[in-house]
């Protein structure tokens, strides 16, 4: 098996590294990341077949901040800079970069000047995503200036006879709209590649993968009922067959009926060996008194551990397991402080909270993936419908939606109120225009109400619905306000601890979807 040409996406510390390689693959173009530490010799040795300058949190003047080295331009490979990797460009060829006093964050109005191999055919006005405090004042000289914005007199440039191109703003990020219109004018017009790759070289490339890690050992996959897990469980199955044994855990931190729906529909959807273990009592424990997200998230990877390590050794008659399957995605690892100088914005239980005699090696199949690649890939290997339009679900489960301590009667307050939050945005038809609706129990605050001409003090729950494309950046979901009304009518009808119910209307960011 052979794979095309790559484009090497440059990553210089930034939190859309990752989306943009994936936004290259969606062009249906292969693509690769490596750090920017890595000598241009050892990147041209790749033979891409272009070169994209990621974002990143320094100032390109400042002492110690990472630099593109000029030998990348004279290779005659196509370049893009985006951010960041725009402002390195610039100054590697010979323009200026500047504090202009002039930040831009979030979306921003941009105007195109003049022709433009990136942007022809598109709005001569539009709305992009901008995060940025440091401007390129002057172009490389031969480049042509193609955009500008209020915060940014060069916006974007080209010069498409050398093939470079750059843009300030994130064109990987959904909330730019015409942004991967822009990626592919680079990647077809201006680096002249054609769009061979496809879903079904990932599932092959990850099968031949997952055969060369395993070999003949055992291997076990901890099953949660999300897409994430039933996509690798299934990816690792069509790759080693019987030699793969699910492990579902109940931790008692699952939503209403979750646990019952795993153990009686996956079996039947995938015909994957299943052992389920009943830990809730271990896992409540262990929670007891804990407020501390990052905490809670500590604990619940630790356990999870321990308890596959406890299944593992019941499972080994079979052979020796060797081996443990996680359907960890790239917005964990990314989160969790995993990309090249990214910050540890919070500890996933499977990334930041693995303990660290961990008996396990890893198998990752979706860890260079985001949530729609994964659901892409789900429809691909032929998993159920409802299996892989499931919304996501965090692995720490209820516990993370739970501020303050978790026990078993917050949970049943919490389940029963997200249950009608399900129930009520399926029967509005909504499931496919929200990305991910949370409900969050705020268990250590009590406010006022009245109820049945009463006084009563109870609970607030908050309802977090979020659209998104890839949970990198996601805006709150404008639900029509009928529904939003019937919700939080049945749940201050229905569940008696509660007497609250409000909306959070923050994005991301500055909030994270989750609220822990």
């Amino acid at each position: 098996m052979t794979t095309p040409r790559p484009v090497l996406v440059v990553d210089f510390g930034a939190q859309y590294a990752q989306l943009i390689a994936r936004r290259v693959r969606e062009a249906k173009v292969y693509s690769e990341i490596v750090p920017h530490s890595m000598p241009v010799a050892e990147m041209l040795a790749k033979d891409p077949a272009a070169i994209i300058l990621s974002g990143g949190p320094s100032s390109v003047y400042e002492p110690g901040a990472p630099q593109v080295d000029g030998k990348l331009f004279d290779a005659g490979v196509p370049v893009f800079g985006i951010c960041y990797g725009f402002q390195a460009m610039a100054q590697a060829l010979g323009g200026t970069v500047a504090h202009t006093g002039r930040r831009e964050f979030g979306g921003t109005p941009l105007r195109v000047a003049g022709e433009s191999a990136l942007m022809v055919g598109l709005p001569a006005e539009q709305n992009v995503w901008m995060s940025h405090g440091d401007s390129v004042s002057e172009a490389p000289q031969g480049f042509t200036v193609t955009a500008t914005s209020a915060g940014a007199p060069v916006a974007a440039f080209e010069h498409v006879a050398q093939g470079f191109a750059g843009v300030q703003f994130h064109p990987e990020v959904g909330h730019t709209p015409h942004g991967q219109k822009m990626l592919e004018r680079f990647l077809y017009d201006i680096a002249r590649i054609e769009p061979t790759w496809t879903m079904g070289n990932i599932i092959d490339d990850q099968v031949a993968a997952i055969q060369a890690q395993v070999g003949s050992a055992e291997v076990i996959c901890g099953l949660s009922g999300g897409v994430d897990s039933a996509v690798a469980a299934a990816l690792v199955h069509k790759a080693v067959g019987d030699q793969l044994t699910c492990v579902f855990v109940d931790h008692g931190l699952l939503r209403a009926g979750e646990a019952e729906q795993v153990e009686r529909d996956y079996v039947a959807a995938t015909g994957i060996k299943l052992k389920v273990v009943d830990a809730s009592e271990r896992f409540l424990a262990a929670l007891a008194g804990v407020t501390d997200p990052e905490e809670k998230r500590k604990i619940i990877g630790r356990e999870f551990i321990r308890v596959f390590e406890a299944a593992a050794r019941e499972i080994a008659s079979a052979g020796d397991v060797q081996f443990l399957v996680q359907g960890t995605l790239y917005p964990d690892v990314v989160e969790s402080g995993g990309g090249t100088g990214t910050a540890n914005i919070k500890s996933h239980h499977n990334v930041g909270g693995l303990p660290d005699d961990l008996q396990f090696k890893l198998v990752e199949p979706l860890r260079t993936l985001f949530k729609d690649e994964v659901r892409a890939l789900g429809a691909t290997l032929g998993l159920p419908e409802e299996m892989v339009w499931r919304h996501p679900f965090p692995g720490p489960g209820l516990a993370i939606r739970i501020i303050g301590a978790v026990d078993r009667e917050r949970l049943d307050i919490l389940r029963a109120a997200d249950k009608i939050g399900r129930e009520e945005l399926t029967a509005a038809g909504l499931d496919r225009d929200v990305w991910q609706f949370p409900v969050v129990l705020l268990a250590d605050v009590r406010s006022v109400g009245v109820q049945g001409d009463g006084r009563t003090y109870g609970h607030p729950v908050v309802l977090r619905p979020v659209s998104s494309e890839d949970a990198m950046t996601a805006d709150w979901s404008r639900l029509p306000y009928d529904v939003i009304a019937k919700i939080s009518t049945r749940i201050t009808n229905e569940v008696r601890e509660v007497n609250r119910v409000v909306l959070d209307v923050t994005s991301k960011p500055p909030g994270t979807i989750e609220w822990e």
